[in-house]
């Protein structure tokens, strides 16, 4: 770890500031109370069912990612994941509702899936065998990976009209494979029942009342199978758009505690096409639309089920495999972060990122296992942010957004700064409102400069009868060359690559001296962490 005394980025970055707009903002914490808490194990990953000629746009960026041919003996993968002591995996996606398993009395040849005009996603039914169902878990089992399974819920479905099926699922080989799942020791950590069948659907869709009795009836399942383990996996539902009177109504029908988990989906920047993508990436108004969904959803559970918690089971930011020099970019991680703020000031418990590899979208490079920048800025959130989430307000602009957590594993704060800005620095005063009734709204942003200047005289500076450290450490996060669009993320000056034994690298933080001002530079992110700030909440 390499040590500084004094303003070690301050300093220099006074070359090229001096040149740029310089702000001075205010951040108000307080540690008083959480306003909302996520898992231990908020950061996710997908794995999709996609095969190589999955195409969009004249690119077919998916290789050989699947479920069913992914390279699970590339000693990469097994990094990567290691990496995260645990990494929650969600497998699922589009295809998961054309998925057969082959155990049991399976009626239909077992077939990978193959091009077929008039199938759902232009594809045919395909299957997965138990073999490959024991490779993927003997992958999960080396790597510590807490698993969520989503399962096909169009089993025995007969299509009535446009997208829309009808009729009773069919739970007999649904039920076959989580009994040979138990039957064999695989540890799955929750089972989720269907992709994107909920409101209008995408490609299918099925009622609520229809989709409540088939949970319902997956429940039972559940349970039975598992009366004898100490331990049953949660139900995850529906794994769709969020559409309020349909979510409302599965709750209200399936009823108490058969639904643990509302899971929805989340592609808020677009098709992986648009040509605006890095504009919408950058603009802080568009970037905080989605809070009315994570609002709704949040209001939606407390009225209507309010034993389930809320999961996003699938975020890639672009939809259709995410953009191509876009999604697997540094530009990409200002979304990402952004989100995995917003998403857990509205009390969402796990991120799933779509993909862990495969499509654009990936964390790693589909081909080599080569961590895109995505996957460090999951790493660091991973390592440095704890389940506690604080209020924060700030006079600055709305392109510093501003985020703090409970320190994970230690004490005090971390704080995650995201300066959307390219012509803009912040000098950051970073002060504890523990003694405040702060009446701030879960991600609002205080723009009021006559609120901050009235609160001056009544806070408390971070330091103020907590740990007796001097020092703060600070992860920054910018573009190799300053080209927001490389594929190379750097941190405090070094870019993050593999070492020559093919290691993942080590995320060494800067440390500074506690009262020592802070910076963030234009077009960059920073993880600070405030290991003297006093927050009773996170005790």
């Amino acid at each position: 770890m390499r040590f500084h005394l004094t303003l070690f980025l301050f300093l220099a970055s006074l070359p090229v500031i001096l040149t740029q707009e310089v702000t001075v903002a205010e951040i108000l914490v307080d540690g008083t109370k959480k306003v909302a808490e996520t898992d231990d194990n908020f950061i996710c990953a997908t794995l999709d069912w996609w095969p190589h000629d999955k195409c969009n746009y004249n690119q077919c960026p998916w290789a050989y990612t699947s479920v069913t041919n992914l390279d699970l003996s590339h000693p990469l993968l097994a990094k990567v994941i290691q990496a995260f002591k645990p990494l929650r995996i969600r497998v699922g996606g589009s295809l998961q509702d054309q998925v057969l398993y082959d155990v049991g009395m399976l009626k239909s040849p077992c077939h990978p899936f193959q091009k077929m005009k008039n199938g759902l996603f232009g594809f045919s039914k395909g299957c997965l065998q138990m073999s490959r169902w024991d490779d993927l878990n003997h992958l999960f089992n080396n790597t510590g990976a807490i698993v969520t399974f989503g399962l096909n819920a169009l089993h025995g479905r007969h299509k009535i009209g446009k997208d829309v099926w009808a009729g009773d699922w069919d739970a007999s080989n649904a039920r076959e494979f989580i009994n040979y799942t138990i039957l064999k020791g695989y540890q799955i950590d929750s089972w989720e029942f269907g992709n994107e069948l909920s409101g209008a659907g995408i490609g299918a869709s099925v009622g609520a009342l229809q989709y409540a009795k088939d949970v319902i009836n997956l429940k039972n399942i559940i349970n039975e199978l598992y009366k004898a383990s100490h331990f049953k996996p949660p139900l995850l539902a529906p794994g769709g758009f969020f559409d309020q009177e349909w979510f409302a109504k599965l709750l209200q029908v399936s009823g108490s505690d058969i639904v643990d988990v509302v899971s929805h989906h989340i592609y808020n920047l677009g098709s992986g096409n648009d040509p605006n993508l890095v504009s919408k990436i950058l603009d802080p108004q568009h970037l905080s639309l989605i809070s009315e969904t994570f609002s709704s959803l949040e209001e939606t559970i407390q009225k209507n089920g309010p034993w389930a918690s809320a999961w996003i089971g699938e975020a890639g930011g672009a939809y259709n495999s995410g953009g191509c020099n876009v999604s697997h970019t540094f530009v990409n991680s200002f979304w990402y972060l952004d989100q995995l703020g917003m998403s857990s000031n509205y009390s969402t418990k796990v991120y799933c990122r779509q993909t862990l590899v495969g499509g654009n979208y990936g964390l790693l490079n589909t081909t080599t296992f080569t961590p895109n920048p995505d996957y460090y800025s999951a790493l660091l959130w991973h390592c440095l942010m704890g389940k506690g989430v604080l209020s924060v307000g700030t006079d600055a602009s709305p392109f510093l957004r501003t985020y703090a957590h409970c320190s994970k594993g230690r004490v005090g704060v971390t704080l995650l700064l995201i300066n959307l800005s390219n012509q803009t620095g912040f000098i950051i005063n970073v002060e504890n409102g523990m003694n405040l009734q702060m009446r701030v709204e879960a991600n609002s942003i205080i723009r009021d400069n006559s609120f901050i200047n009235s609160l001056k005289k009544s806070v408390s500076w971070i330091g103020n009868k907590a740990s007796n450290v001097s020092v703060r450490e600070e992860y920054h996060l910018t573009p190799k060359d300053g080209y927001i669009q490389s594929h190379t993320m750097v941190l405090n000056g070094i870019p993050l690559e593999l070492t020559s034994d093919g290691e993942i690298p080590r995320l060494d933080p800067v440390l500074n001296e506690v009262n020592s001002p802070l910076y963030i530079a234009p077009l960059s992110i920073a993880f600070v962490v405030l290991p003297n700030f006093e927050a009773p909440a996170c005790v």
